[in-house]
């Protein structure tokens, strides 16, 4: 049965490769992909040996075997998507960065894995830097992870085009690759973080943001690829007459409607109620908070009773320390752990953290047990 959705897909993109166009997709187009997609499962993903999405894609630290085995535990529950986060700064090195996507989505493709690829993301640290990463802070969650663009590519006019070239380079080299699921232009636009982090970033950063949104969508469009491009909405109103005018841009711009949330599962339906307002496919990118009231065993049947994707956040514990709350940030699980892991589905050996959750993934995504 994969290897037929496999084929399906890839006559799919085919078909859109000989329309390719440099505009929205209508509502019909959308759906009409998603008709060809299986119901879309995975998580956000990392390998436990990288600390943020710089260390996981450089030279000198990216490991396709540690991908190909982790790779090989979401197979076996049945995951058919991970999204991964990129960064514009690797594009200092375009010919190593495409060898090194194209040899990763080689991996994923032998595992029936359809990647969806972030571009750019405005979350945790402002300050992102080539070369070696420091390492985790004891007990503190995602205390590593990078922002993209960071303050200086942000608010510099004179970078722009850089990430230009970032954005039109990456796309356009996989603009017609089947082995890609989608595009995520931009994770949390909007987010203006915490903490120290928010005393480090930009005073103009939402107004910059909202100036290079908009194109950041026209220049992967100009490359014309045949995977959906979308952002994912996370806070505020969700219609249009109501939401803010970085919302509004993700909804009036992105081929398939995306959204994050962490909430009890009333509240998740609530949210995929409201997106079906924009008769698109919809998809959730980020869920799964165990502390927070967000687990797979309330929302998975949930998203696929409403035929909603579902990438909950975090695979493997490792270097990220996503298995830690967010409040670790204020108090540090040093001493003692959380008495539950937030996020994570994996040890780094393979075992599951629980055994329930990994059998539930499976019976829903009806993938069989070696």
């Amino acid at each position: 049965m994969r290897r037929l959705i496999v084929v399906v897909s890839f006559i799919f993109a085919v078909s859109l490769a000989v329309n390719a166009q440099s505009t929205r997709w209508t509502e019909a187009q959308a759906n009409e992909w998603y008709s060809h997609q299986p119901w879309i499962v995975g998580s956000n993903f990392l390998p436990d040996d990288a600390i943020n999405e710089l260390e996981m894609w450089q030279a000198d630290t990216f490991d396709p075997k540690e991908i190909d085995k982790e790779f090989g535990w979401a197979e076996g529950i049945g995951m058919n998507t991970m999204r991964v986060f990129l960064h514009d700064l690797l594009w200092q090195d375009p010919q190593g960065f495409q060898k090194r996507l194209d040899e990763f989505l080689t991996i994923a493709s032998r595992h029936h894995i359809r990647p969806m690829l972030v571009l750019f993301d405005s979350c945790w640290d402002p300050n992102p830097k080539l070369g070696p990463q420091h390492p985790p802070i004891p007990g503190v969650h995602n205390s590593g992870w990078v922002q993209s663009p960071g303050a200086k590519g942000l608010t510099d006019s004179s970078q722009e085009g850089r990430l230009k070239e970032y954005v039109q380079g990456v796309v356009g080299a996989f603009a017609k690759d089947p082995r890609i699921l989608a595009w995520d232009v931009w994770n949390e636009p909007s987010n203006t973080n915490g903490g120290e982090y928010h005393r480090m970033e930009p005073k103009n950063k939402q107004a910059r943001v909202l100036e290079l949104l908009p194109k950041v969508f026209e220049w992967a469009r100009s490359v014309h690829p045949t995977q959906p491009l979308t952002s994912g909405v996370w806070e505020g109103e969700w219609s249009l007459d109501k939401a803010d005018p970085i919302t509004k841009v993700q909804l009036e711009q992105s081929d398939v409607i995306s959204f994050h949330n962490y909430n009890w599962p009333e509240d998740f339906e609530a949210h995929v109620i409201t997106l079906q307002q924009y008769h698109r496919p919809i998809i959730c990118t980020e869920y799964m908070a165990r502390s927070a009231g967000s687990t797979f065993d309330t929302i998975l049947p949930i998203a696929k009773k409403h035929h909603v994707g579902a990438i909950n956040w975090g695979f493997v514990v490792g270097k990220s320390q996503t298995n830690l709350p967010w409040d670790s940030w204020e108090r540090p699980y040093v001493l003692r752990p959380p008495t539950i892991w937030f996020h994570d589905v994996f040890y780094q050996d393979g075992r599951p953290y629980r055994q329930h959750e990994v059998d539930l993934i499976r019976q829903l995504t009806s993938a069989k047990q070696d």
